[in-house]
């Protein structure tokens, strides 16, 4: 059955529907910039990170992914994927989250896929929506001084940090990454979470 879309479930869809385009605004030049910078900064930071990227066969870096809203929060940001320090691929992450949420507020990500089977999920043409599929472990402060080569045994390291290291605090559960086709250019704020995406997160 079809649930209702009320009027405040519509304005609740709307909300994060338009956070996309809204945040979007930088080229691909400085998206890959910024991805650079951002990875740098993890790696002289954490040598956690550094260890990893060793193992890894490719790092998708989000610079920055602005959150806002309260009751709902839509979320959006733009990233590039490198192997062997070349990009490879631009990307987009998106979302939404149900609970009270004041104010907007902006992180970024570092994703180190260790084997080309989670790689490839990337290239899935719905998007790969993080909690499904490849197993994603979020390297906090706690498991970090825990990380060794031996003990590298997942598909996909994540890193949740802003410009004072990493955080606490913050899920990736949800977020939907999702490939921009490069033979068509790149369209900053081309792609918006679909309505069927958002509305699993709302309680009606």
């Amino acid at each position: 059955m079809t649930k209702p879309l009320t009027a405040l479930t519509a304005s609740m869809l709307a909300l994060v529907m338009l956070a996309a385009p809204a945040f979007a605004a930088n080229s691909a030049a400085e998206i890959e910039r910024e991805a650079r910078a951002a990875l740098d900064r993890l790696y002289a930071d954490n040598r956690e990170a550094r260890l990893i990227s060793g193992e890894a066969h490719a790092v998708l870096v989000f610079p920055v992914v602005s959150k806002a809203g309260l009751m709902i929060g839509g979320q959006y940001g733009e990233g590039v994927l490198f192997k062997r320090g070349k990009v490879a691929g631009h990307y987009n992450t998106g979302g939404a989250s149900y609970g009270l949420q004041a104010g907007a507020q902006q992180y970024g990500y570092a994703m180190f896929f260790m084997n080309d089977k989670a790689l490839a999920v990337l290239d899935d043409a719905d998007g790969f929506e993080i909690g499904t599929g490849p197993s994603v472990v979020v390297i906090d402060k706690g498991m970090a001084s825990s990380t060794t080569t031996k003990t590298l045994n997942e598909d996909i390291y994540a890193f949740i940090f802003n410009q004072q290291g990493l955080m606490a605090g913050i899920g990736l559960q949800g977020n939907k990454i999702t490939k921009v086709d490069s033979a068509s250019g790149w369209t900053p704020g081309s792609i918006v979470p679909e309505k069927k995406d958002v509305e699993k997160y709302l309680p009606w």
